[in-house]
């Protein structure tokens, strides 16, 4: 099989509202972004293939100073809170086109998930493929729809009806077996991006993680606990 030719994208825009300036706060002693650059950077050797997609320029100054260049910023249209990843992304790539950088997947690292390895990224990377649209890494759902997920919809008196089956398991280890995004690597062919929302994809394959490494950094209370992770696994180092 063809070795990958990736295009390594980092968003990280300025403003956040549940950690303020996350991205360059530091964990266990090291800004928050550095975490997912190095990561790329033990993936190629070509640092044209690794774009910090940022509105914001101490992010900018961060990353520089990590040691990738960071020539492109992100327009202030994608910098709102309304940006979705998709239009970001192809921002991005615009941008690689235009240096005549040549790549056949893109592959997402999202800053908030620093338990994520280089490890991590090159397993799922592995298995992607040009026939598909997406490799995405999941880890185990913490509710399962056939169990524990119910809905009222559609129901006048507003009972709660099981979301996904008939209610009858009555173990959470008989359910057929769920997953959630971790949001923590997404390996993306370029062709799929630019033809459709991601939403829209069907032909993606789960790259499984563990519930420890895939925790997402969104509140005060997720940093702590990622704090205590990162600290016990350079412990062990």
């Amino acid at each position: 099989m063809p070795v990958l030719k990736p295009l390594f994208i980092i968003p990280a825009r300025g403003g956040s509202k549940g950690i303020p300036h996350k991205n360059i706060k530091p964990l266990c002693g090291k800004p928050l972004i550095v975490y997912a650059i190095e990561q790329a950077c033990r993936l190629t050797d070509d640092l044209r293939r690794i774009i910090v997609s940022t509105d914001d320029d101490a992010i900018a100054a961060t990353a520089r100073d990590s040691g990738i260049p960071v020539p492109y910023m992100r327009p202030s249209h994608l910098a709102t809170d309304t940006a979705g990843s998709r239009e970001v992304m192809l921002d991005a790539m615009a941008y690689a086109d235009s240096c005549g950088v040549e790549y056949d997947a893109v592959v997402l690292l999202q800053p908030t998930s620093p338990m994520r390895t280089a490890q991590h990224i090159s397993d799922a990377m592995s298995l992607y493929r040009p026939d598909i649209d997406m490799v995405v890494s999941v880890c185990p759902a913490a509710s399962n729809p056939y169990y524990t997920c119910f809905e009222t919809t559609g129901d006048p008196d507003g009972f709660l009806h099981i979301s996904k089956g008939d209610g009858l398991y009555t173990r959470r280890q008989d359910c057929p077996e769920v997953w959630e995004y971790n949001g923590a690597v997404y390996v993306i062919n370029p062709d799929a991006l630019r033809a459709m929302p991601m939403g829209a994809f069907r032909r993606r394959l789960p790259y499984v993680m563990s519930r420890e490494d895939s925790i997402d950094l969104d509140t005060p209370t997720d940093w702590l606990i990622a704090e205590t992770l990162m600290r016990n696994r350079i412990e062990k180092r």
